[in-house]
C-alpha cells in the first residue's frame, strides 16, 4: 500500500485527536511495546523501572551508588579488557581505591577516539562472536569516526533512559512523538508497511522525512505537524530553528506541538529563544553521543541546565587550551567499557543541592576558523556577527575552498549591502561572502548534522 492512500490519511486524521489519539497511546504502551519487547528479546521496562527508584533517592544515596558503580566498572574493565589490563599495570593503578576517593580517578590518562580505533579489538571484553551485540558509529563531528560496540544490557539501558528523560517533561509512552529524519534519494518512503511502521506504533512515533528547508520543504514540514499534532518533536535545532524562523516570517507565531527535545548538536541560545517563541513550545536540549548514550539532560522548566545522569556515568571536566574538556565514564556498557573518556566537547561540571549538571557548553573543539592566519573560535565569530553586523539569522563557514566561503542567512529585512560592508570592516578580504538560504548549509554525516564550520 501507498503512504497516500486514503486510508492511511484517514488514520493519521484520526489518531491526531482524541478520543483516538488516547487509545493509540494506550494500544502503544500496554500492548505494542511489551509485544515488541518480547519479540526482540530485550529488557527495557524492567531497567526503566530500576531508573525510576534510583531517582526516587536522596542524593547522597544516588551519589553513593554512583561512586561504587564507578569503581565496578573500572575493576571489571581492569580484568577482563586487554587495553585496561595493561594500562593499569603500567600506571600501577588499583580500582579498590575509588570507593573511598574517586579522585584516584585521575591517576589514569583520558581515553580517545583515537586510542579507540588504534586498538580495536583489545578494547573488547569479549569476543563479538560470542553474543549478541550492536555497533555504533560516531559522527565524526570531533574527529574521525570510530564504531562502538554496545552489549545487549547496555543497549537497552540507553533506551532505558531516553524514556526515563523524556518522562521527566512530561512524554510518557501514551504521548505521541515526531522524529525528523533526512531523507535520502536512494531510499523509498512511500511503500507501507515497513518494518520501521511496527516499530513507530510500539514507540506512539511518527516519523518525518526531509530533504530541503526552502519555503516549499519548511510547509510541507509544518503542514505534516500540524495533521499529526505530536506532543514532542525531536530534531536537530538547526532545523527547528530554520522552521521558527519560516513561521514567525509567515505567521508571527503558531502551535502544532507541546514541547521541543534539541539535539545532535549543539542548540545555541538564539536559537532556543526563537523556537519557544515562534513555535510557542517548551524547549529542552540533552547530552548524548554515540559513544556513550544520552548523559545529561534538561528536566527543569525554570532552568536550561542539563543534569547529568549520575546512574550512567561519572563526570569530570579538566581545563584544556580551548576551555573545560569534558570527560565520562560509563557505567553500563561491559562489552567495551569506556573509562575517562574526553568526549570532545566543552563544559564545566558543576555540583549543586540537586546533583551534577553541565555548564558553559560552547560547543566542539574543532570548531576553530583560520583567518589570514589567525585562529578564531566559532562563538567568537558568531557574537560578532550577531552583536556588530546584525541581520543575521545564520551563518556557516566552508573552509574547503582557498579561501573561507562564509553563507549567510539574512533577517527578511535585512541590506545585504550593509551586512557585506560590515564583514569587510571587521575581516577584510578573509572571506568570500554569499547570501544563501538555509537549504544551502552544507550538513554532515549520514544523519544530516548542521556545522557552523565544514571542513571536509
Amino acid at each position: 500500500m501507498n503512504r497516500s492512500h486514503p486510508f492511511l490519511k484517514f488514520c493519521e486524521r484520526l489518531f491526531a485527536v482524541e478520543p483516538g489519539r488516547t487509545a493509540k497511546g494506550m494500544a502503544s504502551a500496554y500492548l505494542a511495546y511489551p509485544m515488541a519487547e518480547r519479540h526482540e528479546k530485550r529488557m527495557v521496562r524492567e531497567k526503566l523501572r530500576e531508573l525510576r527508584r534510583h531517582y526516587a533517592l536522596s542524593l547522597p544515596e544516588r551519589l553513593d551508588i554512583s561512586r561504587k558503580s564507578l569503581a565496578n566498572i573500572v575493576t571489571y574493565a581492569g580484568q577482563y579488557v586487554p587495553y585496561y589490563r595493561e594500562l593499569f599495570k603500567e600506571y600501577h593503578f588499583n580500582p579498590d581505591k575509588l570507593e573511598k576517593d574517586t579522585a584516584y580517578l585521575n591517576d589514569l590518562p583520558v581515553l580517545t577516539k583515537d586510542i579507540i580505533r588504534e586498538q580495536g579489538e583489545r578494547m573488547l571484553s569479549q569476543s563479538l562472536a560470542e553474543l549478541r551485540h550492536y555497533g555504533c558509529k560516531t559522527g565524526g563531528s570531533t574527529g574521525l569516526s570510530a564504531v562502538i560496540y554496545y552489549d545487549q544490557s547496555s543497549a537497552d539501558y540507553s533506551s532505558a533512559v531516553t524514556q526515563f528523560c523524556r518522562e521527566q517533561v512530561g512524554n510518557t509512552k501514551r504521548q505521541p512523538e515526531l522524529h525528523f529524519a533526512c531523507r535520502f534519494p536512494d531510499v523509498d518512503y512511500d511503500k507501507w508497511p515497513i518494518k520501521e511502521d511496527f516499530k513507530c506504533f510500539a514507540m506512539n512515533r511518527s516519523n518525518i522525512f526531509f530533504d530541503r528547508l526552502d519555503d516549499a520543504g519548511l510547509q510541507e514540514i509544518w503542514a505534516t505537524m500540524q495533521r499529526r499534532h505530536p506532543y514532542m518533536a525531536h530534531a536537530h535545532p538547526s532545523t527547528m530553528y530554520a522552521l521558527a524562523c519560516y513561521i514567525e516570517r509567515t505567521m508571527g507565531t503558531a502551535k502544532a506541538f507541546e514541547v521541543f527535545e534539541s539535539s545532535g548538536e549543539l542548540m545555541e541560545d538564539y536559537q532556543r529563544q526563537k523556537i519557544a517563541q515562534a513555535l510557542q513550545c517548551r524547549v529542552v536540549n540533552r547530552y548524548g553521543l554515540a559513544e556513550l548514550g544520552v548523559m545529561a539532560y534538561e528536566v527543569a522548566a525554570d532552568s536550561p541546565d542539563m543534569r547529568v545522569l549520575e546512574s550512567e556515568g561519572w563526570p569530570e571536566s579538566r581545563q584544556g587550551p580551548q576551555g573545560h574538556e569534558l570527560i565520562f565514564t560509563g557505567f553500563r556498557n561491559q562489552l567495551m567499557p569506556l573509562i575517562r573518556y574526553q568526549t570532545g566537547d566543552l563544559a564545566e561540571v558543576v555540583q549543586d543541592s540537586s546533583g551534577y549538571y553541565l555548564s558553559n557548553i560552547v560547543g566542539r573543539i574543532h570548531d576553530v576558523v583560520n583567518l589570514a592566519g589567525v585562529d578564531y573560535a566559532t562563538h567568537t565569530i558568531q557574537d560578532m556577527l550577531d552583536h556588530r553586523v546584525g541581520g543575521i539569522q545564520e551563518f556557516q563557514i566552508d573552509t574547503r575552498g582557498a579561501k573561507p566561503l562564509l553563507k549567510i542567512v539574512p533577517e527578511s529585512h535585512a541590506d545585504q549591502n550593509e551586512i557585506s560592508r560590515k564583514v569587510a570592516q571587521y575581516w577584510g578580504t578573509a572571506f568570500e561572502l554569499d547570501f544563501v538560504g538555509h537549504e544551502d548549509f552544507v550538513r554532515v554525516g549520514r544523519h544530516a548534522k548542521f556545522r557552523h564550520v565544514v571542513t571536509a
